[in-house]
């Protein structure tokens, strides 16, 4: 099945700075891979102290989308909304509204939906499922099945029950898991550079 390529973008030197002002030189210029090695660096410490810990996580979400191909039926034209939705409690707060806000993938706007029913997550390209969520995990899994929907969660064990992409805290850095098996269920198809800066696991044993 032909895939529409979802093509990084460039982001000025200033609006990193302003995002990222301890982890980017100023003259840091288009995204690139390096981002996540920048990002995974610095201990969470400093994150707190520049851009927060979900700051961080915020431009995580927005820039996974960018090493990662949706099939074309994941939208209903060419220029249709990305959306990202938060499912449960929302951690972020407005960092995430600000993190996103004026964005694009591609030729689609990112649009962010804060959602309480898993029926509702149909729609989005990329759902945060909360740690509120937790135990509702195995139910949202199944509402989304056949879904090209990227599950991304940060509380423990979401990778090995079917989450796409996990956010942990290792040596007083953000870093991520991905479960290779769940992106093929969703018909994701994920960059070897992602792959490259992530702790690949599996389904955990009993999961189907």
């Amino acid at each position: 099945m032909h895939r529409a390529r979802i093509r990084r973008q460039s982001e000025s030197s200033a609006g990193l700075s302003r995002v990222f002002p301890l982890l980017y030189p100023a003259a840091f210029g288009a995204i690139s891979i390096l981002f996540f090695f920048a990002a995974a660096s610095q201990p969470v410490g400093a994150q707190s102290q520049s851009a927060g810990e979900y700051e961080v996580k915020a431009a995580f979400l927005y820039n996974f989308a960018k090493f990662i191909d949706w099939p074309n039926g994941s939208f209903s034209d060419p220029s249709a909304p990305f959306a990202i939705c938060v499912l449960g409690l929302d951690p972020f707060g407005h960092t995430l509204d600000d993190a996103l806000q004026g964005k694009m993938i591609g030729s689609h706007p990112v649009t962010l939906a804060r959602l309480q029913d898993a029926t509702e997550a149909k729609r989005c390209q990329m759902v945060f499922v909360s740690s509120s969520e937790r135990r509702r995990l195995p139910e949202i899994e199944d509402e989304l099945r056949g879904s090209n929907v990227l599950l991304v969660g940060e509380f423990p064990g979401f990778a090995g029950a079917g989450g796409a992409l996990q956010f942990i805290i290792e040596e007083n850095r953000v870093r991520f898991l991905i479960n290779t098996d769940a992106a093929q269920r969703a018909g994701l198809r994920l960059s070897s550079k992602l792959l490259s800066v992530a702790r690949v696991v599996h389904d955990s044993s009993g999961k189907s």
